[in-house]
């Protein structure tokens, strides 16, 4: 870290106490900059972060969020500089999901037009087969979304082309400036231990960016987060990743959940003849083991069987091409943010499983929430830190409608769906499908929550037990009668407990500081 280090250390004419005390440095006070609206204003600014390094804010990683911070406070008039270590479109296999949520908050933040020229493929909704049972999961169409008149729609795609897209838009915002160049640490007032702003390398020189906030948002493998956060990543499992090319679905332009008692497999095409597939694979799998022939081995014996016939060659053709890849399925709880000058954001910040894709629509989300809550009616300037601190306060709860479903929902889900060797999970996890062929409010309401549309943890905790008690009336049925006692006074309480168990800790965690 930078902390103690003297202004002698830096650049000649750069301070580290602040960028108002940068500006005097260079006989200009900060009270002295002209109106943003006129055409100097822009032109010094421009020069300010172009030749100087100096800007309001300062983001770390051009990716979904930082892209779409940028964008957002440059159009509120701020200073932006955006900081990307490489600008090549990136090829990975998170973030290809964004739910009818997400959609929403893109429109708010004038960046729906992202969405187009990507071969983006229209989702309405998700199949989810139970030992090869379907059950059909549409986004419900008495929700609010951006566009009234059309129904909820998500929209799936190739992650590299999407963030290319967001790249371009924060180019064309006024205010903004992207630079790639590799973020190495923060940097720190001497004399408040306030961050100031971030050190770099640039073509193998050293070089430094400073602003009244530092945004962070640098990722699931954040540099940074060990420092500033309470928490770090718990990984449960890891999606082990195939691009199936010309697949056919049993229901297009749907997400598919594979359910049995091996592991969840999530489908989901991302381009006209691409189709991804994620097969969740937790850490110690039999199935995986090395001994047993690894990953592949749990591929062809345990996931081919369990697809739908119609998918099965292209997975298996899929295989062939042998193009696997894994990223980590990670919970991350969000806390309160106290560091004077830095804000961490995005998966640096709170992360949870990706089966039910919600990680896009709880980043967009969080964008239009900090942009809302740091606007320049509510927060005249940046440097007023302890402004910025009480707007990091009112951030951290303002976000739990959304996240806090999205969040404790994926990680339910996860934890019912990936049940194996466990009775009362298990009974969980039938109940679940058999809850949802009930129809109704019984799909409509958790999918609404699923497509980030439906805000309410209440909502969330009234359907996670009443699954529960379906679970229990699924298990009386499945019975003789001379055991219904047992289930009504043993099965039913260890079910009903097992419900509390998975969905009790998350619960906690959203409501701590």
């Amino acid at each position: 870290m930078f902390s103690g280090t003297k202004i002698t250390a830096l650049p000649p004419g750069v301070s580290a106490s602040s960028p108002s005390s940068q500006l005097r440095a260079r006989g200009t006070s900060s009270s002295s900059v002209p109106k943003a609206e006129s055409t100097y204003a822009e032109d010094y600014r421009g020069e300010r972060r172009r030749v100087h390094h100096e800007a309001d804010v300062v983001i770390v990683g051009a990716g979904i969020v930082g892209c779409a911070a940028a964008v957002a406070f440059g159009n509120q008039g701020r200073s932006v500089i955006l900081l990307e270590k490489s600008l090549k479109e990136p090829d990975r296999i998170v973030g290809e999901l964004l739910q009818p949520g997400g959609v929403n908050a893109l429109e708010k933040l004038g960046m729906r037009d992202c969405l187009d020229d990507i071969d983006a493929i229209p989702c309405y909704g998700y199949q989810v087969s139970y030992y090869q049972e379907p059950v059909h999961i549409p986004y419900p169409e008495n929700l609010v979304t951006s566009s009234p008149s059309k129904p909820p729609e998500g929209r799936s795609f190739h992650h590299g082309r999407f963030i290319t897209k967001l790249r371009a838009k924060a180019r064309a915002t006024p205010n903004v400036t992207i630079v790639e160049t590799t973020v190495t640490d923060v940097v720190k007032s001497d004399y408040t231990s306030q961050v100031v702003g971030v050190a770099c390398q640039t073509g193998g020189d050293k070089d430094y960016y400073f602003g009244a906030v530092t945004l962070v948002a640098d990722g699931y493998a954040s540099k940074f987060r060990k420092e500033y956060l309470p928490h770090q990543p718990q990984v449960r499992s890891k999606f082990y990743g195939l691009e199936m090319i010309d697949a056919e679905l049993p229901m297009p332009n749907h997400g598919h959940v594979i359910l049995t008692s091996a592991p969840p497999i999530l489908i989901y095409q991302i381009g006209t003849h691409e189709t991804r597939i994620l097969v969740d694979v937790p850490e110690n799998l039999p199935s995986a083991s090395v001994k047993a022939g690894g990953v592949k081995n749990h591929m062809l014996n345990v996931a081919l069987p369990n697809l739908p016939a119609c998918v099965q060659p292209a997975f298996r053709r899929a295989i062939d091409d042998g193009k696997l890849r894994s990223m980590p399925n990670s919970f991350l709880p969000p806390a309160t943010q106290k560091t004077r000058g830095l804000i961490m954001l995005g998966d640096a910040m709170n992360m949870r499983h990706p089966l039910t894709g919600g990680g896009m629509t709880v980043a967009f989300n969080d964008v239009v929430t900090l942009s809302t809550l740091l606007s320049p009616e509510r927060v005249p300037n940046l440097e007023d830190t302890d402004a910025v601190l009480d707007a990091m306060r009112a951030f951290h709860w303002s976000r739990k409608g959304g996240s806090s479903v999205i969040n404790i929902l994926a990680m339910a889900l996860y934890s019912l769906f990936a049940a194996a060797n466990n009775p009362y999970l298990t009974a969980l996890k039938n109940g679940c499908f058999r809850y949802f062929q009930r129809g109704g409010a019984c799909v409509s309401e958790p999918c609404g929550m699923l497509s980030g549309l439906i805000e309410n943890p209440w909502t969330l905790v009234y359907h996670f037990f009443s699954v529960a008690f379906y679970a229990v009336w699924c298990r009386l049925g499945e019975e003789p009668a001379w055991k219904a006692p047992y289930v009504l006074l043993v099965e039913s309480a260890m079910i009903v407990w097992t419900a509390a168990s998975v969905i009790g800790p998350y619960l906690v965690w959203e409501v701590r500081r």
